[in-house]
């Protein structure tokens, strides 16, 4: 099956499923895939119910629901993705700007040793300055930061050892999705104050976070705007 086809047969069954399970799904859906990147970013993307929610400033609420059904989700997600695609994902991270009405889904495809080859731009090392620098503030230093440009809309940025002493205590007791919730919003307040379009000298239109705990691993996704659109 070529490359386009493919894209456009995950972007139906996406939606799809998300209208199917959430009432409304959203009014596009945007696939890329690079090795070892698979991304699925989502626009209008908000329910009546979660439009409610959001204007009374409950946000929280919101995506805490989303994340009980993306636990469900995410196993069904990866097996279509594999009949359909033949495209084995390892890992998958996802993320909503409620705002904005937009979302992401991220799935890391073929072998490990895929993330080792990541390819350079300009202003990468200073993309991972900036990243250490955030990191720090929110939680520490990461042990390792990567990057790549997918396309010309979207930077993916990997960092593994970041959770703190307190953190890993935290996910031990119980309070994940709590823990969650609050860095999501600390880390990409963060984020949106940093310079990412000086740096990349574009506009930046959205960034996304997610976690896995298990493996003490967090991808940022940055939506950007290019200055000619």
């Amino acid at each position: 099956m070529e490359k386009t086809s493919v894209q456009a047969e995950i972007a139906s069954y996406t939606g799809k499923l998300l209208r199917d399970n959430f009432g409304k799904g959203p009014s596009s859906v945007y696939v890329s895939i690079k090795k070892p990147f698979v991304t699925i970013h989502l626009r209008d993307f908000l329910a009546p119910m979660e439009r409610v929610l959001v204007s009374q400033g409950k946000t929280m609420k919101v995506e805490e629901t989303r994340d009980i059904l993306m636990h469900e989700l995410l196993p069904e997600i990866k097996a279509t993705l594999k009949v359909s695609a033949d495209l084995s994902v390892r890992e998958m991270y996802y993320d909503w700007s409620l705002q904005n009405r937009t979302g992401i889904l991220i799935g890391l495809i073929g072998e490990e040793e895929d993330e080792d080859i990541l390819e350079d731009y300009a202003g990468k090392e200073a993309i991972h300055n900036e990243i250490a620098r955030v990191s720090k503030q929110a939680e520490k230093l990461p042990e390792y930061v990567d990057s790549c440009l997918l396309n010309d809309r979207t930077l993916i940025i990997a960092r593994t050892g970041i959770l703190v002493r307190i953190e890993k205590e935290l996910i031990r007791s119980g309070y994940e999705e709590e823990l969650k919730l609050t860095k999501r919003h600390l880390e990409k307040r963060l984020l949106h104050a940093s310079n990412f379009a000086t740096i990349l000298q574009t506009n930046v239109a959205d960034i996304f976070v997610d976690w896995d705990f298990k493996l003490d691993k967090s991808y940022i996704i940055i939506i950007l705007q290019p200055n000619n659109n």
